[in-house]
């Protein structure tokens, strides 16, 4: 699997990435293709319609059949982009999500300007959430008093994940529409204030990188930058042991 698309984009370290890559190259060489094409049409065109001596206006038409036949092969070819690459990447990424007990299940909650990262903790399972809990010190809501909350993590742009694992990504918006966009990872996603939109990814490669707001959200939209850190699986357990009795003394 090639690590770098080329033409200066970021690198691929995602599992699914070389096939959106590939799908990438196909359009391009595709639209140089039809470029070039057209190009030689508009210089015979110049050639053969330019203002001569004498000219003679043609008073029947004529039909060509090449124009014609090309116009099909190029829709054919669109199609068979369309259902042949493009419909089946997206319904592998979209909707066979991996089991969420073999994956880092992680929330991910938007708002202006900032990512919130919600890791459930050693349990497994999330704590409650409520609107009227939100603020300063608590941007997601979090209610401490739920047993389940005892042990969850939480930051605030800086999204940690360990490599060779599939993440489950539930995103949602607290204010407007974002977009959450990981360039190495290939993923990019609009989160939808009122609904939680599922995302999975697989990192082949540790490092750190950054998370995009793809979506002009605000005059405060340039500051919303995340860091997105791969880890070895050793790493991440080791983090979020460190984390885990800080959330736990603060809510003593």
């Amino acid at each position: 699997m090639d690590k770098y698309y080329g033409f200066g984009l970021p690198i691929n370290i995602s599992a699914h990435g070389g096939e959106i890559d590939k799908l990438i190259r196909i359009f391009h060489v595709f639209m140089l293709v039809l470029f070039v094409g057209w190009l030689i049409y508009f210089v015979i065109a110049l050639v053969q319609f330019r203002a001569k001596k004498d000219s003679k206006a043609l008073y029947h038409n004529k039909h060509y059949k090449l124009p014609t036949w090309i116009e099909v092969f190029v829709a054919l070819f669109e199609a068979f982009l369309l259902v042949g690459f493009s419909f089946p990447i997206f319904h592998q990424f979209r909707f066979d999500m991996p089991k969420a007990s073999e994956s880092v299940v992680i929330r991910v909650v938007a708002e202006q300007f900032a990512w919130n990262i919600h890791y459930a903790g050693k349990d497994g399972q999330f704590g409650e959430s409520m609107p009227k809990l939100i603020s300063t010190e608590n941007p997601i809501g979090l209610d401490q008093n739920d047993p389940a909350a005892k042990d969850d993590i939480t930051t605030i742009n800086q999204l940690n994940i360990p490599v060779n694992k599939p993440i489950i990504v539930q995103l949602s918006s607290k204010d407007v529409i974002h977009s959450f966009a990981l360039p190495v990872m290939r993923v990019k996603q609009d989160t939808i204030p009122g609904q939680q939109i599922p995302v999975t990814f697989e990192a082949i490669d540790t490092g750190k990188f950054e998370i995009a707001c793809a979506q002009l959200c605000g005059l405060g939209h340039y500051r919303m930058r995340g860091f997105f850190n791969v880890m070895t699986q050793s790493e991440f357990d080791k983090w979020i042991d460190s984390q885990t009795p800080k959330q736990e003394d603060a809510s003593e």
